[in-house]
């Protein structure tokens, strides 16, 4: 009994240590297996056979670093799209029935109002849920919000952001992220559907000026916004 527990726990840590794989490639867009070895302080050959595992089942994949440099060229790992949808979706194939059926009925510029509309109140619901208090209070909520809802979210202060070339600003500034799209197959057939998501947390966020840093739709790896506070 006590052999067949030890293996039960084995297997249940490989699972954990793949999750937590996945989640850090789902926020760093990429790393190598050594990058990954320090970060979970276990050895090479270990994230190695995770890194195989996953590759073999379609969640990551892998692109060669320094190729043209003597010795043995880095694989650079990335999340698959299979690998994403491994993250958790809000909604299904019904929302996308019904924007279709929608389209088909009232047309495209109208649809485009309707999504428009929802955004707006969204915006509204999210601003009674935020509070009065600061904005780095409020953008604690909106990150809380947002991970109830699906997303993996996270918020940093301008001077700790791990974001390179960010311009200086002089005002209390914060960098709100998500890691994934909750809306994502959504997104795929009306990629107009997302667009909205700036103005909704300007709206949000009163007295704050939001201006999007990274975009999924453009092929980036998260959605990413600098908020700056011009309450003064």
């Amino acid at each position: 009994m006590k052999h067949i527990d030890r293996e039960l726990g084995q297997v249940s840590g490989q699972v954990s240590t793949k999750q937590d794989i996945l989640q850090y490639l789902l926020k760093q867009g990429h790393a190598t297996a050594h990058e990954l070895a320090q970060n979970f302080a276990i050895s090479p050959q270990a994230i190695r056979r995770h890194l195989k595992d996953l590759e073999t089942e379609g969640s990551i994949f892998h692109q060669a670093k320094n190729a043209q440099e003597m010795g043995r060229p880095q694989h650079i790992y990335r999340l698959s799209p299979e690998g994403r949808d491994r993250f958790p979706d809000s909604y299904d194939q019904f929302a996308i029935n019904l924007l279709n059926t929608l389209t088909e009925t009232v047309g495209a510029e109208q649809v485009e109002i309707i999504l428009q509309k929802q955004w707006q109140h969204k915006a509204l619901q999210y601003r009674q849920q935020l509070g009065h208090g600061s904005l780095k209070e409020r953008i604690t909520n909106l990150a809380k919000i947002r991970r109830t809802e699906g997303y993996v979210a996270e918020w940093y202060e301008v001077k700790d952001a791990p974001i390179e070339d960010l311009q200086k600003v002089d005002r209390p500034s914060y960098i709100f992220t998500e890691y994934n799209c909750a809306i994502s197959h959504i997104v795929k057939t009306f990629p107009n559907v997302c667009g909205h998501e700036l103005e909704m947390f300007a709206v949000a966020l009163e007295h704050s000026k939001v201006e999007r840093t990274h975009w999924m739709v453009d092929g980036e790896h998260c959605c990413g916004y600098l908020i700056e506070d011009i309450s003064g």
